[in-house]
């Protein structure tokens, strides 16, 4: 679709019951980097509370698509891999009653859990594995490589399947490091 196409309110993606017509203003020309930064027409986002508010009404779509939405209007936009990057790690307690809580680059807190999955899966264009975290709504954070080693740091083996894994448990869900992504389970 080209840049600036203004589609018919009836060409707008579907929309929750009840939900007021919303105007489908097509692909702007802003997109996430890998690294979390923002651009808009190829420039760099500077003001981080302006990125903060453009980050409060993206929303995923079902099939992929990341979508900035207003009560009045909606425009796609480019995410070259997902929209955030957890850039620090915190845990508390230890065992099955620890907590895993991760700082994005939006500085926004989650913890990691049942709510807020963590997975490893693929780099994209790489066979390199890298841990993601749902921070809502479907939308993701990669977890950056210095959070990363934190997570290598408090990884401990537990028997899944009769197999030996490795991975992390947070707020009563085990992560393996190598399943696929849904794979957490609570403790035995």
């Amino acid at each position: 679709m080209p840049l600036g196409y203004t589609a018919p309110m009836s060409e707008s993606p579907a929309r929750a019951p009840g939900t007021p017509p919303q105007l489908f203003c097509g692909d702007i020309d802003i997109r996430i980097a890998g690294d979390g930064t923002w651009f808009h027409e190829g420039c760099p986002i500077g003001r981080l509370p302006l990125v903060k508010l453009f980050a409060s009404v993206l929303r995923r779509e079902d099939d992929g698509d990341y979508w900035l939405v207003t009560p009045v209007e909606r425009a796609r936009i480019a995410v070259d891999d997902v929209p955030f990057v957890a850039v620090e790690l915190e845990a508390r307690g230890s065992g099955t009653g620890q907590s895993l809580r991760f700082r994005t680059n939006l500085d926004e807190w989650v913890s990691a859990g049942p709510a807020h999955p963590l997975a490893f899966r693929a780099l994209p264009g790489s066979q390199e594995k890298a841990p993601y975290l749902t921070v809502r709504d479907g939308l993701e954070a990669r977890v950056a490589r210095t959070a990363y080693y934190g997570l290598v740091e408090l990884c401990v083996e537990r028997t899944l399947g009769g197999k030996p894994v490795l991975g992390v448990w947070s707020d009563g869900a085990f992560f393996p490091f190598d399943e696929a992504p849904g794979a957490a389970s609570g403790s035995d």
